[in-house]
């Protein structure tokens, strides 16, 4: 967003002064049948009029002869700002059709819905931290794990959005669409927030930065407890911090940026109504009071960009460590009338990535064209991926327990041609490729898989006006599916054959 206010002092005089003159001719008009007949009185000694300072708000960019399809845009920092954030997921419900909510406690990842669609922990919907990716193949809990939680809002400086299958950039997991969160580069000024509420709500958090070696060093924490309106209270408990050194050097900017994570929280799990409707636990109440977990996520990226006369380079390069401990239990005695069906999820893993990309004018065929071509790989070593039954949250038995390194190596192309003054295109491809590689504790279900999928796009853009453009977009997505499954022979519980799925899921749309 930006903020604009009268220019100068003599401007803001002249404006005020039209105003006042306007509504005293309007009074003059609304009075014309009483000034023919009573005589015009003259005040030599009116008041001056003072107004308050007039502020317009408007969007940071106008994306007419910009934007490719009608469902992408950018969220500023003031419109992040004016919305009460409970969640640091709820950032993403800035996006148009996104609606985020809790599910099983604050520290667990939330769950996403996108234009009607329940996309469970981020399955479909791709999400970006400058450049790092959020999403976890093969993760413990769910494909696509999507955790927000190591936010820090008042860092966030804008949200970059696309919807749909219709973005050359948007791989894996982008199938409803994605979003990018950028971070502030540096402060205008330190700040420190202490807050509290309801139900054991405390949050502390403060940031600064100063210039440092020719750049700009910032740093940021946060901490945060909450307990919830349960009878049996969250006891969230929650620790974030980044620090991020930035610098410029002619046409280059370079950023180190490091974030660090850590929780742990009481699951607050949903409750049978006849239970609740026999008296047997309140409407706030738990039956199973061990569900809980922890989370952990460590993260160091560094990225380079140029912009040139007619291009611009980008390379980002980065590294996660992220764990998880969930401790859930759905159906309570059902399983084991005698040890309660409780159970433990685990992930733990370490990624590193790269994503590169190149934009370049250039002219051909009668148009004028950006060519964009990009690079992106990611590798997962899941050395911790464990499904264990347990009770109070101690382990009693092993379902299964895998040890998985996950490849994927996506290259695209993208072209936005201006063909004339009301006619744009933008055509694109996608290739990408999959390596599974899964040793299981049982060597049934060990083995090596890999896939690949091409994804073209479109999109036709027409303009009937100058500030009107009309867009036809379509094109092909995907998701991959659990390692796990695509090597899968028996079942770990009942012991039967059991069918493997497609690595690589097809999307489809158009809008």
């Amino acid at each position: 967003m930006i903020e604009a206010q009268a220019g100068t002092h003599e401007r803001a005089h002249r404006l005020r002064r039209a105003i006042v003159l306007a509504a005293l001719m309007g009074i003059g008009g609304a009075g014309g049948a009483d000034a023919q007949t009573q005589p015009a009185r003259r005040d030599t000694a009116a008041a001056p009029v003072v107004m308050d300072t007039i502020r317009v708000t408007g969007r940071i960019d106008d994306l007419i002869g910009i934007a490719g399809t009608a469902s992408e845009g950018y969220v500023g920092a003031a419109d992040l700002r004016a919305r009460p954030i409970t969640r640091e997921g709820e950032l993403l419900e800035t996006v148009p059709g996104v609606i985020v909510t809790q599910h099983s406690g604050e520290g667990k990842a939330n769950q996403y819905f996108v234009r009607g669609f329940n996309l469970d922990h981020g399955t479909d919907f791709q999400t970006r931290i400058e450049g790092m990716p959020v999403n976890m193949p093969t993760h413990g809990h769910g494909q696509g794990w999507t955790d927000l939680n190591f936010l820090i809002p008042e860092l966030v400086d804008h949200l970059e959005y696309k919807l749909g299958v219709y973005h050359a950039e948007l791989g894996d997991f982008g199938s409803a669409g994605g979003a990018v969160f950028h971070l502030v580069r540096r402060l205008d000024r330190p700040f420190a927030t202490v807050s509290g509420g309801q139900n054991g709500l405390a949050r502390v958090a403060a940031g600064a930065s100063a210039p440092m070696g020719g750049g700009d060093f910032l740093a940021a924490a946060e901490a945060k407890s909450y307990d919830g309106p349960w009878e049996m209270g969250q006891d969230l408990r929650k620790l974030s911090g980044v620090a991020r050194y930035s610098w410029e050097r002619g046409p280059s900017r370079f950023s180190l940026l490091g974030m660090a994570y850590r929780s742990r929280w009481n699951a607050t799990d949903q409750i049978p109504a006849r239970a609740v409707a026999s008296g047997l636990v309140g409407r706030y109440g738990q039956i199973e009071e061990d569900d809980g977990g922890n989370s952990e996520r460590f993260s160091l990226a560094g990225s380079w960009s140029r912009t040139l006369p007619g291009a611009v380079q980008q390379v980002q390069v980065y590294g996660i460590h992220s764990g998880l401990d969930l401790y859930s239990n759905f159906t309570y005695y059902l399983d084991d009338p005698a040890q309660g069906d409780q159970f433990n999820q685990v992930d733990r893993r370490s990624v590193l990535g790269i994503d590169a990309k190149h934009a370049q004018d250039v002219r051909g065929l009668g148009a004028a064209h950006l060519l964009s071509v990009g690079l992106q790989a990611r590798t997962d070593g899941i050395g911790g991926l464990g499904l264990h039954r347990t009770r109070a949250q101690t382990r009693i038995a092993t379902v299964r327990e895998d040890r998985v390194r996950q490849t994927a190596t996506g290259v695209f192309l993208e072209a936005d041609s201006r063909w004339s003054s009301r006619f744009r295109t933008v055509l694109g491809v996608r290739a990408d490729g999959y390596a599974f590689d899964v040793e299981s504790d049982r060597a049934e279900n060990s083995g090596r898989r890999a896939a690949g999928i091409l994804s073209p796009k479109a999109s036709l853009v027409f303009s009937p006006s100058r500030r009107t453009e009309l867009y036809l977009s379509g094109g092909y997505g995907f998701h991959s599916n659990d390692a796990r499954g695509t090597t899968i022979s028996v079942d770990p519980i009942s012991g039967d054959p059991a069918a493997r799925v497609d690595p690589l899921v097809r999307s489809r749309g158009a809008e």
